[in-house]
């Protein structure tokens, strides 16, 4: 739901004009990153002023400017990611790898800026709506999946992402099955009856 909350690995990759690797030249020097991006696949035809955030059941209405939900007026997304490394020398292109992206696979990236503690960071900001950070982390469990179908350190991604209970609040419904596209698994999932 938020960038830095689950700790997946992402590749970017560059397309011309902008696959010049001088355009990294000194991006390593940084240990997070600002991606702007767009909700590419929430796009509307309609403004709509109001959305309902999962964070809030799912049954309050508040401005959209109010929130980060993906149906926005203009479609940017924001995130701070972690960089990890960079590969400018390749047949594909310079790539960035981070840590902590919220992004579907595909997500076009309008821009890149380097994130600046001093500027950036302001420890005395208020969270308005939505209340304190959310550290609650639900249990996972698996079912039908063998391990020769995942490679090491797959299984852990998903569960992190998981965990973290991603089908809106308002939705408790434990028979209801949910999915969601993580690389190249389809992951179907519901919420299991509390003990």
């Amino acid at each position: 739901r938020q960038s830095g909350l689950v700790s997946n690995v992402s590749c970017i990759t560059f397309v011309h004009p902008y696959d010049d690797p001088a355009a990294l030249r000194g991006i390593e020097e940084f240990t997070h990153l600002w991606l702007l991006w767009d909700f590419s696949e929430s796009h509307r035809e309609t403004f709509s002023p109001t959305v309902r955030p999962p964070r809030l059941g799912g049954n309050t209405r508040v401005g959209v400017f109010a929130t980060r939900s993906p149906f926005r007026p203009n479609s940017i997304g924001l995130s701070c990611v972690k960089l990890l490394g960079t590969e400018t020398k390749g047949k594909d292109g310079p790539k960035l790898y981070v840590q902590g992206a919220d992004l579907m696979d595909g997500t076009p990236i309008y821009d890149i800026k380097p994130y600046l503690p001093y500027a950036d960071c302001i420890p005395e900001a208020k969270t308005g709506i939505l209340g304190e950070t959310p550290d609650k982390t639900e249990e996972v469990l698996f079912e039908n999946i063998g391990p020769a179908e995942v490679q090491a350190g797959e299984l852990e991604v998903i569960q992190e992402i998981l965990s973290r209970n991603p089908p809106p609040a308002y939705q408790g419904d434990q028979e209801r099955i949910y999915g969601m596209k993580y690389g190249r698994f389809e992951v179907k999932f519901r919420r299991v009856k509390e003990k």
